[in-house]
């Protein structure tokens, strides 16, 4: 049975990426492709190039062996796919490292791990070095997140449990799922809702059992101009907001700072390295102790009392 899309994708990529020297086409074949005839691997491999060319990555071309140019293969050079250095704000910074949570998410991690032991089992010659450049480094805790996330790269229609707050029991529901996606503090699934023949949003928190996945891939398009965060935004339940006080170290904490309904400088802080800051803000409780420890120890949350308790918590299991 062939691999999904997104999985085989994965599998080109990681396998192109950790060559030291070309790989040859029929060895792709026997390591990625060994259930496909010649004729659709042909079609299967032309089409997945595209697919990750389309996606900015660079795949060389290049002879084997360099004395004969007789048969080539194909790699990824690292300095090539390779970000340039980046400088980012404080600000900005603390927005990357929100957003980089997602890709730590184990399904990616386990492919990845996949993906290279069956290359080294083969006899590549891997250079797992060129990895660190597409780390992956998101997590998300709850359980439909897996299965909603491949439906969603593969366009498979799906069927789950979901308990809304106030219903006795949990209801079946039927989606075309066009993307995921975190607001505030929330994972979220945007799609049509064929119970309802309308756009919905479920929170994934309150999925009950097991996502499964009905009928083939590619089963339906997603409408052209589709902004899933801005049906997230218009659709998703207000969340209640609450008065927060933080200790800001001075020069940082821009996005609570713009935030803010009162500043106070020159309070006094956990340490004496530099000055901080008493910022009062008011603002949803959801997102707020991922906020914070995004920060790192230039935030000190005071209140509310519960979210503190919760910084609290994640800090002593990470130190534990």
């Amino acid at each position: 049975m062939p691999a999904p899309k997104s999985e085989r994708l994965l599998n080109l990529l990681i396998m192109l990426l950790v060559q030291r020297r070309p790989i040859a086409k029929e060895r792709i074949r026997e390591l990625l492709y060994p259930d496909s005839r010649p004729d659709a691997f042909e079609k299967m491999f032309e089409r997945d190039k595209d697919e990750l060319r389309s996606l900015g990555v660079p795949i060389d071309i290049a002879p084997i062996d360099p004395l004969f140019d007789d048969e080539v293969g194909y790699r990824i050079p690292p300095e090539a796919f390779a970000l340039p250095d980046v400088e980012l704000t404080n600000e900005e910074a603390a927005v990357v490292g929100l957003a980089s949570r997602v890709w730590q998410h184990a399904t990616m991690a386990q492919a990845t791990s996949d993906a290279v032991r069956k290359l080294s089992a083969a006899g590549i010659d891997v250079d797992l070095d060129a990895l660190d450049i597409a780390q992956p480094l998101l997590t998300a805790e709850e359980p439909g997140f897996d299965r909603c996330w491949l439906a969603v790269c593969e366009r498979n229609e799906i069927e789950f449990e979901y308990r809304r707050p106030g219903d006795d029991a949990p209801r079946t529901r039927h989606v075309q799922p066009w993307g995921v996606v975190r607001y505030s503090g929330r994972w979220y699934l945007v799609g049509y809702d064929l119970d309802r023949a309308d756009e919905r949003v479920f929170r994934l928190s309150r999925v009950q059992g097991e996502v499964r996945l009905v009928g083939p891939p590619g089963a339906y398009d997603v409408p052209t101009d589709t902004d899933v965060r801005d049906i997230a935004r218009r659709l998703a339940p207000p969340s209640a907001t609450e008065h927060a006080v933080l200790l800001v170290r001075e020069g940082t904490g821009h996005t609570f700072r713009r935030a803010a309904t009162r500043v106070d400088v020159g309070v006094d802080g956990p340490d004496d390295r530099t000055r901080w800051d008493r910022v009062e803000l008011v603002r949803s409780t959801m997102g707020l102790a991922d906020d914070v420890l995004a920060h790192g120890a230039d935030v000190v949350l005071l209140e509310p009392v519960a979210v503190r308790e919760r910084v609290v918590q994640r800090l002593e299991r990470v130190a534990g």
